[in-house]
């Protein structure tokens, strides 16, 4: 057994991983800290001038936010008992890390509604709304990653070879540095380097200390999972209906977008995301 005074000075001299492990935490929530309480926001300042791809007039309804939830979630709820992938048996380590990551992400996302980084056009929702979300928004954090947990399993079967696993360690690493660069670079932008600071000192930490044997199968998931996501936000930002259902303040974004989408949406999810999958890896 180690004596006291080992155990003592193991106490008093923390290994250095342990002390890394603590600045990689603390520092991006002190620097966002810092950037949400110091960051004036032009209040009402939300643009609703967006990339159009195609109108869709059946598009034009205020159940359309809840439409698009059951098109993500039935398809995926009816195939959860395929007797191949078994999607249902995966629920009971999935549910509560979707309900974790989630309840973080609303927090981010009622702060930046009030603090005016975005916010919703009521034309196209039920009129329910909960601490100044519209019940539909507090619904995406359920239903997107509970779809795209989906895709990353269904890969995970039907396709056996790793096929990113060679490129593992130069993308993470390379994502981590792009992700942090822009997140500085873009400092006095709200959302951008909120969502990319966040992201590289997460994919940071995950490099140095958590298990990276399916970092790439997340990549690919994630990457395949674009498109719907495309598709899906693409409704929700405006590229397909008259006015965007989820309006940006263009002070507070990249100000680039993939058809109507904001880029910082896909970091965003890609952070949502990947916390699920973290978080659900580890527990089953």
């Amino acid at each position: 057994m180690e004596s006291l005074v080992t155990m003592q000075n193991k106490a008093a001299n923390p290994p250095q991983s342990t002390l890394l492990k603590a600045a990689l935490i603390a520092l991006p929530i002190l620097l966002i800290g810092i950037q949400w309480l110091t960051d004036g926001v032009q209040p009402g300042n939300l643009m609703m001038e967006v990339p159009a791809v195609r109108h869709l007039s059946w598009l034009e309804t205020r159940w359309v936010y809840f439409y698009l939830h059951l098109f993500t979630f039935v398809p995926v709820f009816s195939l959860s008992w395929d007797k191949n992938v078994h999607y249902y048996k995966k629920w009971k380590p999935l549910l509560p890390a979707i309900a974790i990551v989630g309840a973080v992400f609303i927090l981010w996302d009622v702060f930046f509604t009030v603090k005016g980084v975005w916010g919703f056009n009521q034309r196209y929702f039920a009129g329910i709304t909960l601490l100044s979300l519209p019940v539909e928004e507090w619904l995406f954090f359920f239903t997107v990653p509970f779809a795209c947990i989906f895709i990353y399993e269904c890969l995970n079967f039907y396709i056996k070879p790793d096929l990113l696993a060679r490129i593992e360690r130069p993308v993470t690493l390379g994502l981590a540095a792009v992700f942090l660069v822009v997140g500085f670079v873009s400092w006095g932008r709200l959302y951008t380097s909120t969502t990319f600071l966040l992201a590289g000192f997460f994919v940071f930490y995950h490099f140095l200390f958590l298990d990276g044997s399916y970092r790439s199968r997340f990549y690919l998931a994630f990457l395949v999972s674009l498109l719907p996501f495309l598709l899906v936000n693409g409704v929700l930002t405006g590229g397909y209906t008259e006015e965007p259902i989820v309006i940006y303040n263009p002070e507070e974004y990249l100000g680039i977008r993939i058809t109507s989408v904001p880029v910082d949406d896909a970091v965003y999810g890609f952070l949502l995301l990947f916390g699920v999958v973290t978080l659900y890896e580890r527990w089953r």
